[in-house]
């Protein structure tokens, strides 16, 4: 019988997995034959596969094979992951926790209008798409303020002999 995605699988929620401390060592070899996976695909344009009990290759996707690498080097640095479905609604904590600020600095971004969301009852409800969303506008005019500031900085200390003032000053005019 085949499952959609979507089904009992846990597809349509969010779930956090923490590397477990007996497990350690195992990750860290995974993670090395990972690396090395990679090295060799690289140089032998393969894909990488699974076997399934009866011997058959299936070929992983890129996609899945960078979620993979991604999620096995993130467990063996010691960190928890949390995969969370696209479409998910998230309440005004799990936001917050996703974001990395506190719940009532997410309720002033939603109250100003920052960030969408929808409110069905008496409980905020926040989209990960709208979270993801806000996050990458953030960054954007948190790089380009940092980059403004850089410029300035340039702009009054630029020695002209100095050849590195001379070239950031370039690649910041460039960008």
């Amino acid at each position: 019988m085949s499952t959609s995605p979507n089904t009992s699988r846990g597809a349509r929620k969010a779930q956090t997995y923490l590397p477990e401390a007996n497990a350690r060592e195992e990750i860290l070899d995974f993670a090395e034959l990972m690396r090395e996976l990679e090295a060799f695909l690289a140089q032998n344009s393969s894909k990488a596969a699974l076997v399934d009990p009866q011997g058959n290759a299936r070929p992983i996707p890129d996609e899945i094979f960078r979620i993979l690498d991604q999620v096995t080097n993130a467990l063996a640095a010691g960190a928890g992951i949390t995969v969370v479905p696209q479409g998910m609604s998230m309440t005004t904590q799990q936001a917050a926790d996703f974001l990395g600020i506190s719940r009532p600095t997410l309720v002033r971004l939603l109250e100003a209008g920052d960030i969408a969301y929808d409110k069905p009852g008496r409980h905020r409800r926040v989209q990960l798409e709208d979270l993801v969303a806000y996050q990458a506008s953030f960054r954007s005019e948190r790089r380009a303020a940092l980059r403004e500031l850089q410029r300035a900085s340039l702009g009054s200390k630029v020695q002209v002999g100095n050849p590195a003032d001379v070239k950031r000053r370039a690649e910041l005019d460039a960008e």
